[in-house]
């Protein structure tokens, strides 16, 4: 019953996450500085639903898991820059898809890491849901447009970025996951601060009435609640089920593009997203065999 719910929460988690590049196109402010709004509103929020419980963060248990949480942090933060370096570098596509190579590093270290079987079921679901990747990506079809090493590289750094969250998270003991969503978020926050100050110094930035609205939304529902979502599963699944259930985030955010942006979806992307949720909905029987 326990896995079945954190499951549920994980899922709820990546779609969250699925929606974030369709909100992102209703804001005209820099991507970075976007991604450091969500890290410092998401722990503002976090801190503050703590507050609202009368409770503060578990300092014994902060103490105890100091190491991973600030590496899973800064973990994260380096995923974040790393993937919109990439975006620059080389197509959406390209660096999406690079990015979404983690849970393929994932599958391979879970053995050595944490001892979990490597099963051919487990590796073809997760084959399976790079191959719908692939297809929604576009890179098979020319949809790519020009590839970019520097890009593919950066794109790997992220995944890279990614799959280490994943692992610091696993190695934490006994903590909540409000406490470990707070200050994995505000370290995550300081390590994207020096590049948005690279990256925007002697910049006059604008805001909108809808810049501040959207901003609020990544980092309080899409950042702040979503992420405790997301760190809560890690300690309870495999890590070869987060793996496979984290493509479910590439496929809402076609879903997004396609139905609410009425952006077109060849065939061949329909098929990658099926391809992608039949092969997180067979993980869930894979994962009782």
């Amino acid at each position: 019953m326990e896995k079945r719910r954190a499951k549920l929460q994980y899922i709820a988690a990546v779609v969250l996450f699925g929606t974030n590049g369709m909100l992102l196109r209703f804001v005209s402010l820099p991507s970075e500085i976007v991604v450091l709004c969500r890290g410092l509103l998401g722990t503002a929020f976090i801190a503050l639903f703590l507050c609202a419980k009368g409770r503060r963060p578990d300092r014994a248990a902060v103490h105890r898991n100091l190491k991973w949480l600030v590496l899973g942090g800064a973990c994260l933060g380096l995923n974040w820059i790393f993937l919109f370096a990439a975006y620059r570098a080389t197509t959406v596509a390209v660096a999406s898809l690079c990015n979404y190579m983690a849970p393929i590093m994932l599958l391979f270290l879970a053995p050595a890491l944490f001892g979990e079987k490597l099963t051919w079921k487990k590796l073809l679901c997760v084959l399976a849901a790079l191959l719908g990747i692939v297809l929604v990506s576009g890179v098979l079809t020319g949809g790519a447009g020009n590839v970019s090493g520097k890009g593919i590289a950066l794109g790997l750094a992220a995944a890279a970025g990614f799959a280490a969250v994943v692992i610091c998270n696993k190695k934490l003991d006994r903590i909540d996951p409000l406490d470990k969503t707070l200050i994995q978020l505000f370290v995550s926050a300081l390590v994207v601060f020096p590049y948005v100050v690279y990256r925007n110094t002697g910049t006059w930035l604008s805001l909108s009435a809808q810049d501040v609205l959207v901003v609020l939304i990544l980092g309080v529902v899409q950042t702040g609640i979503a992420y405790i979502l997301y760190f809560g599963p890690m300690g309870i699944l495999p890590v070869q089920t987060l793996a496979i259930l984290g493509y479910i985030e590439p496929v809402m955010s076609v879903l997004c593009s396609t139905i609410l942006l009425r952006e077109p979806l060849p065939v061949w992307g329909w098929l990658g997203a099926a391809l992608i949720i039949g092969a997180a909905a067979a993980s869930e029987t894979v994962a009782k065999t």
